[in-house]
């Protein structure tokens, strides 16, 4: 299942090639493993094409330019793009920690860093980075999109945004590591949502076939095989990446989870991060209440 990405996404296609299958497009993290498994290797491989990538943003670029049907984008882009729409009841989210989105520093408190390096392949932890420091800390560090390379990003920053499955990897002796889903639940009292399935209007019949709530399903009832598939690629024991499936990633959306997701698009606009406050419109043409 664990795609080998890069600059350009990696067409999965399973079922017959000249089908007019939805395309499906998410990164091949671990944390969206159990969301793509059953389009990858389980019930719904030969229903779908699948798209992987490395990187969250440029999945959410696929959709907004019609190359995809779907996608499992990071939340901040809904409000950047009129057109797209969310697909209710899933996501990727963490109502404490979460291990795999963190800011990092050689030691200095986070709330002393004045130049931060932001990973630049997931624009809601960037997002979410800047609300942390805007909001919470009450200044303004100067930002830098980088390429997602701790050590030259600490090379040329106070402090820098890893996610995805490098920030479960690396050495941390020196370092002080804090991990944003604690952060915003320290100040908010809720969950995070970093990434929902979103579709694009006019899609509609492709992406109205695929029943992501019940490939979730499927993907969770597989975590085992799931940590077996990854523990060789990430270097760390089956237990500890079952641990974090389990206990740190929510792929349900529940009403706390909403809750944080509308805050986090209400500071986001009220800090000039999206230009938008639009309200949760989900694929059915229904809101998210």
């Amino acid at each position: 299942m664990r795609r080998q990405g890069g600059e350009r996404a990696e067409e999965v296609c399973a079922g017959v090639t000249g089908a007019r299958l939805p395309r499906v497009a998410a990164t091949y993290y671990l944390n969206s493993a159990p969301l793509v498994w059953s389009f990858a290797q389980g019930e719904r491989r030969r229903a779908v094409r699948l798209l992987s990538d490395a990187a969250p943003v440029r999945c959410a670029r696929m959709l907004a330019r019609g190359e995809a049907d779907a996608a499992l984008a990071p939340v901040i882009e809904y409000q950047r793009a009129a057109r797209l729409r969310l697909v209710p009841g899933v996501c990727v989210g963490a109502k404490r920690e979460v291990r795999s989105v963190l800011l990092v520093t050689r030691g200095m408190p986070l709330k002393e860093a004045r130049r931060v390096a932001l990973d630049t392949t997931s624009s809601t932890s960037a997002a979410l980075t800047r609300v942390i420091f805007r909001e919470f800390f009450g200044h303004e560090p100067e930002f830098e999109a980088c390429a997602p390379d701790l050590s030259q990003m600490l090379g040329r920053a106070d402090a820098a945004l890893v996610i995805g499955d490098p920030a479960m990897t690396f050495a941390r002796e020196g370092l002080r590591v804090y991990d944003l889903a604690a952060l915003w639940r320290e100040h908010t009292g809720l969950g995070f949502v970093f990434a929902m399935w979103m579709t694009r209007e006019g899609a509609g019949e492709a992406a109205g076939r695929v029943d992501f709530a019940a490939a979730r399903d499927e993907g969770v009832a597989h975590l085992e095989e799931i940590a077996a598939q990854y523990e060789g690629d990430l270097g760390l024991a089956r237990a500890e990446l079952l641990s974090y499936l389990r206990e740190n990633i929510c792929f349900e959306l529940d009403e706390e989870l909403v809750a944080g997701l509308k805050l986090f698009y209400k500071l986001a606009h009220r800090h000039s991060i999206t230009e938008t406050l639009r309200p949760l419109w989900t694929t059915t043409g229904a809101p998210i209440a």
